[in-house]
């Protein structure tokens, strides 16, 4: 098996040679055809989340497969596999948890510490293949691209959570998407696919443009705070703010979008710190929640969407497995529109 690992923080990834693992019990063993590369690779890459005020928490360890946007080809089930075959094309489910804690027996495995997700404590998909503990974390993609299809094991799962945390919406609420990458075009088209028309804010024009060219009929540039006055005033206030950059600026401007009673969903892992006169939570009724991925129903939710084509593509750039380091540098130096996938031929 050929996998590329982590070495020191930030350093070039490893290319390493070593015996394929042989599943066992109800494991399941699954060629990688198509892996996504996301901003949260970045951070397990450098080591360290930004905290803000100087503070940083370190994260990853030197010898991880990153890579946690899986889909691939069955080659192999344990005797204990049930509901799986060998030949199967299916998108991993990669956010798994112990099975034994609080929050998996409530059904959020991907809120289990420390759990055992793929490419963030497992060996994920940066390889050419992966090991899964179970067959239903495995989901049928139907007639969606392969490399595309990879992508909501996280993109799409994360824009997902993010917007069912937002609720039915009523009459003139109003939801703001910040951040025009990856996971933020993601959430556009699935807003979009439930009849929902956002507001999307960048400092990108280029990204901005991006969102314009798939409908989207109102954008602003969030390089001047000032527009989130504008979007406050052209609203009543947004309803839900949707920041998926979660840098100590977006937080901010989202903040400034918001009406009395309006909701800041952060899911972005940009970093920083974030300062509030706790008098205006209760004066304003603002809910400022995280959210993380989703649940396996969730994933469960997403992929009949995806199954039924009610979710419309996002721009995707192939390249190959090899290319796993030259791809992180290029979307940690925002030279990325859409997602990259590495692909394994």
């Amino acid at each position: 098996m050929i996998s590329y690992q982590t070495t020191t923080p930030g350093g070039p990834l490893a290319r390493v040679e070593s015996e394929t693992p042989q599943p066992q019990g109800s494991e399941v063993l699954v060629k990688m055809l198509a892996c996504g590369v996301c901003h949260s690779d970045i951070h397990m890459h450098d080591g360290v989340f930004e905290l803000g005020g100087g503070k940083q928490l370190d994260v990853g360890q030197e010898g991880l497969v990153l890579g946690h946007e899986i889909f691939g080809e069955v080659v192999a089930v344990g005797s204990e596999a049930e509901n799986v075959n060998v030949g199967d094309r299916r998108v991993v489910f990669p956010w798994i948890g112990c099975g034994e804690c609080a929050s998996c027996k409530r059904g959020e495995e991907q809120l289990c510490t420390p759990g055992r997700a793929l490419g963030i404590v497992k060996a994920g998909g940066y390889a050419d293949h992966v090991l899964v503990p179970h067959s239903r974390y495995l989901f049928d993609k139907g007639d969606t691209n392969d490399s595309l299809a990879a992508t909501y094991a996280c993109s799409g799962l994360t824009a997902f959570g993010a917007l069912k945390k937002a609720g039915e919406l009523g009459e003139g609420d109003e939801i703001v998407i910040i951040g025009a990458g990856g996971v933020g075009m993601m959430a556009i088209q699935i807003a979009r696919a439930q009849g929902i028309d956002p507001i999307v804010v960048d400092i990108d024009e280029a990204k901005l443009q991006s969102a314009r060219d798939i409908g989207v009929s109102r954008t602003f540039d969030s390089s001047d705070p000032q527009t989130s006055r504008e979007i406050r005033k052209a609203t009543g206030g947004a309803y839900a703010v949707l920041d998926f950059v979660g840098a100590e600026a977006t937080v901010n401007y989202g903040l400034g979008c918001l009406r009395k009673g309006g909701m800041l969903i952060i899911v972005g892992l940009y970093g920083g710190a974030l300062t509030i006169p706790i008098p205006f939570l209760p004066m304003n009724a603002r809910i400022i929640q995280g959210s993380y991925v989703g649940t396996l129903q969730d994933m469960s939710d997403l992929m009949e969407l995806v199954r039924a084509g009610k979710i419309s593509p996002i721009e995707i750039h192939e390249r190959p497995l090899s290319e796993a380091s030259d791809a992180l540098a290029d979307l940690k130096g925002g030279k990325i529109r859409g997602r990259q996938v590495l692909v394994n031929a």
